[in-house]
């Protein structure tokens, strides 16, 4: 198979404005998942106003750093991957608010910070010590492929309820992607795509709220007031809720979380370095980058985050623009810690209305789904054993969480309280199931190294 075209390689370095340029567009693209994930877990702990806000900064700040530590290869992958909040720690998240909502959620975040700091050094155990090239072994292209399926085509009902707010804008957020990308011959509109979408869409919404178009409640509405009312800067950083508090029903809930992010950052390590148009990542690459992992998720429990993990998302950004540079997320990192600590400058990005954000989740979640595909390219993607196994899989991960999710009480009845809520937050995350069915039938189903796509593969 032959290497992806690029703009700009891993190891090349973009003039300044244009690195800028392209580190926000990062910036920008994972900006609608990444504020959405304590915006679900806020209200869900009963958070008031202040704290939401003061949460997503802590996350901006957790994801900057984590994303320095996994790009610089010497604790990192190396690739240009960018770090976020990861949806895989919702539902266990969910469940340890279930336990100790009661204690506000000052508590809650004390439990979580101690179950992902008990998690993350376990996983970087397994990381860096290269026991995860042991697990490795049993994840092919076959068990790849439709877990990045699931990461990405689950997504749709986010994409699409964030676009269905008022779709004129959300369409031309999709056209002006689909134009700037793939039709137009600027070499600067191809570059930045997602970010002129998004930037021109954004003019068009301010526009239409400042003549009155757009009244204060429309789903296209800009809140500049917003901006005005925010505090300049955030300065509780280390610990904010609290020092962490460690349970063992809180950390077994996690673990379904760590699980998932273990198989879905295996999965992004080759889809990123494929965008990117290098070599599949070495052994020793992986297990760094799964290192990485749960050191920036210890790290993020002492800053008050949620759980990080590579960004499929941004993938997706790379293989549209062909800008792979590490450098570029680099400064797109650096960007988000200056966000985490200028309150104003992270209100004017929350004025961001649904319909632009679900344009660009259209476009970029799609992509996600398409670079499963493109993993099971690396297999046989004629043989009745995939075709049975990948179609298995991807069946059970968008049906059965639908299942698991109302019936927490029947795990508990018969596996008990902990090992209960474990296995439920495991099956009721999509991604998890697709990875749990693949990696079961691919590696107990006979298949010849050549169906698996695991057998030496020559330059094309």
């Amino acid at each position: 198979m032959g290497k992806k075209k690029v703009i700009y390689g891993i190891e090349d370095r973009p003039k300044l404005p244009i690195a800028i340029l392209a580190g926000a567009q990062h910036v920008l693209t994972l900006f609608g998942a990444t504020t959405l994930v304590p915006l679900i877990i806020g209200p869900a702990m009963n958070m008031s106003p202040s704290q939401i806000a003061a949460f997503i900064g802590c996350v901006y700040f957790g994801m900057g750093v984590a994303t320095l530590i996994q790009v610089w290869p010497k604790s990192g992958s190396g690739l240009p991957i960018v770090q976020g909040s990861s949806f895989s720690f919702i539902p266990p998240i969910i469940t340890i608010v279930g336990i100790y909502q009661s204690q506000g959620p000052n508590v809650v975040m004390q439990y979580v910070g101690g179950a992902l700091i008990t998690g993350g050094i376990a996983l970087g155990i397994i990381g860096y010590t290269g026991l995860v090239g042991i697990i490795k072994r049993a994840i092919t292209p076959v068990v790849i492929g439709p877990t990045i399926m699931a990461i990405g085509f689950s997504l749709a009902g986010t994409a699409i309820g964030a676009a269905s707010t008022f779709w004129p804008v959300s369409l031309l957020v999709v056209v002006l992607v689909f134009y700037f990308s793939l039709i137009s011959k600027n070499r600067f509109f191809n570059i930045f795509a997602i970010l002129a979408a998004i930037a021109i869409s954004y003019a068009v919404c301010l526009a239409g709220s400042l003549a009155g178009i757009f009244p204060e409640g429309h789903a296209a509405y800009v809140n500049l007031r917003q901006v005005a009312s925010a505090n300049w800067f955030r300065v509780d950083i280390f610990i904010p809720w609290g020092p962490p508090r460690f349970s063992l029903e809180a950390i077994g809930a996690i673990a379904a979380g760590f699980l998932c992010v273990m198989i879905e950052s295996i999965g992004d390590y080759h889809s990123c370095a494929f965008a990117a148009g290098i070599d599949d990542p070495s052994e020793r690459q992986v297990s760094k980058g799964i290192g990485a992992e749960g050191i920036n998720c210890a790290i993020s429990g002492l800053l008050g985050s949620v759980g990080t993990t590579s960004y499929t998302e941004n993938i997706g950004l790379i293989g549209l623009t062909g800008v792979a540079s590490r450098y570029v997320v680099m400064i797109g990192a650096v960007i988000l810690i200056i966000m985490s600590f200028i309150g104003k400058l992270g209100a004017l990005v929350a004025t961001m209305p649904n319909p632009v954000i679900g344009g660009a989740y259209i476009t970029l979640f799609g992509t996600i789904g398409a670079l499963g595909i493109q993993n099971l390219m690396r297999a046989d993607i004629g043989s009745q054993r995939n075709i049975l196994i990948v179609g298995f899989a991807f069946l059970m991960s968008q049906g059965l969480p639908g299942w698991v999710e109302p019936n927490q009480a029947l795990f508990t009845s018969y596996l008990g309280d902990v090992a209960g809520k474990t296995i439920w937050a495991i099956l009721n995350t999509k991604m998890a199931v697709a990875a749990i069915c693949a990696i079961l039938c691919d590696n107990i189903i006979p298949g010849t190294p050549e169906e698996r796509g695991i057998a030496p593969r020559g330059d094309d």
